[in-house]
């Protein structure tokens, strides 16, 4: 392929120079392994301190409040089956939505086998939950409730602040996928009232394989991984030293960047949104059009099927999705844009870009001119689009 223009990084990030660099020394020089006594550990031991400091800092936690874990994923399955674990004597209800992450929904069906009952919320037509809605779900045996972040498909942010005021007014706790907004958006977990909160390295320039669990002080979350004392005897296991340091290093670069990086995403991002909606006709922007991700973009064409444009555009060298990362291979229209009262036909439309620092201006102007070509290309083969001009015309 003579030209790649890479626009998935909701699904990953490259790992940056900087990040590389601080990971190397740990896989052959300073291997120790942490737990260790002896002075070779060390070394190791510093190192993931600070990783944890860095980690700590960039969402305002106390740096003995982040557990390191192997992904977004499986911080999201600690949070929710250890509260439901923890405070089941309390109750066994739930509340979630229905546009999360298959990493919160599929934990969610494991935990309605085990007995408890999960409340799904409705969103609207740009993803947002309602905050009644919200309040008259909380129920005296309401013990846990998770709501995303940022949605990793349309990029919408939530009210999160005030969900987790709610929470807190009702004795609940609020644990928070912010896998797409971690290292992307500020994110102050004391003045946004939040319990738990799940990240990934590799959505922020890290390594892939670690993430963190965020667990405010005094939340009764018991261990998730058993077998030693690893990460204050919450989760068994060899720490991860490269990974961790990688980590680490990922969100302090991200701290350091973000206010630049938030205003040149959302020009790149403003730029081919406004060319889109304007060149392509029978277009809808997904989403909401102020609350969301800098980086990220969502479009429905309609009268035509993703796949097919995702094809075409890896021909042109475009990188992109139709979704997420973790549903890529299915055939079935995306849950959150059924969420936002999308039909199938239209959400089978669906293209999300994500950009990154390293996008240019150019290679979005690209795009757009080949979203244009392939759009008007796959139209003019089909059949549905043919019936829809006939009847424009009055035929």
């Amino acid at each position: 392929m003579e030209k790649m223009i890479y626009l998935d990084n909701a699904a990953t990030t490259r790992v940056s120079e900087a990040v590389l660099d601080e990971m190397l020394p740990y896989f052959r020089q300073t291997y120790s392994n942490p737990s260790a006594i002896y002075g070779f550990a060390a070394d190791s031991k510093k190192a993931v301190d600070k990783a944890r400091q860095q980690a700590a800092e960039l969402i305002g936690a106390k740096t003995e409040e982040i557990y390191f874990t192997g992904g977004g994923s499986e911080s999201d399955n600690w949070a929710i089956k250890a509260a439901v674990e923890a405070y089941s004597s309390k109750g066994k209800h739930i509340i979630t939505t229905k546009i999360e992450h298959h990493a919160i929904l599929h934990t969610c069906e494991y935990i309605e086998k085990q007995g408890c009952e999960v409340t799904y919320l409705d969103v609207d037509k740009n993803g947002k939950i309602s905050l009644d809605e919200l309040k008259k779900a909380i129920r005296p045996d309401t013990i846990l409730i998770s709501i995303m972040f940022a949605n990793n498909e349309i990029g919408t942010i939530e009210p999160v602040e005030e969900i987790g005021k709610i929470a807190h007014e009702n004795g609940v706790l609020f644990h928070t996928d912010a896998v797409q907004a971690y290292g992307h958006v500020p994110i102050d977990v004391e003045k946004m009232n939040i319990d738990m909160l799940s990240a990934s390295g590799h959505k922020f320039n890290g390594p892939k394989g670690i993430g963190i669990l965020y667990i405010k002080k005094g939340v009764k979350i018991r261990s998730f991984i058993h077998g030693g004392a690893q990460e204050r005897n919450r989760r068994a296991g060899t720490l991860n030293v490269p990974a961790i340091v990688g980590f680490g290093k990922a969100a302090q670069i991200a701290g350091e960047t973000m206010t630049e990086r938030i205003e040149y995403e959302k020009k790149l991002r403003d730029h081919i949104i406004e060319r889109v909606l304007s060149e392509i006709p029978h277009t809808r922007l997904n989403g909401d059009p102020e609350d969301r991700l800098p980086n990220n973009v969502n479009f429905c064409f309609r009268f035509i099927e993703g796949e097919s444009m995702l094809l075409l555009l890896d021909q042109a060298g475009i990188c992109a999705s139709s979704g997420s990362a973790c549903t890529s291979g299915s055939l079935d229209p995306s849950h959150v844009l059924l969420a936002i009262g999308l039909p199938h036909e239209i959400a089978h439309g669906s293209l999300r870009i994500t950009l990154s620092e390293e996008t240019t201006l150019g290679e979005i102007d690209y795009v757009a001119d080949e979203l244009k070509k392939i759009i008007k290309r796959l139209r003019d083969m089909s059949p549905l689009y043919e019936d829809f001009i006939a009847k424009q015309k009055g035929e």
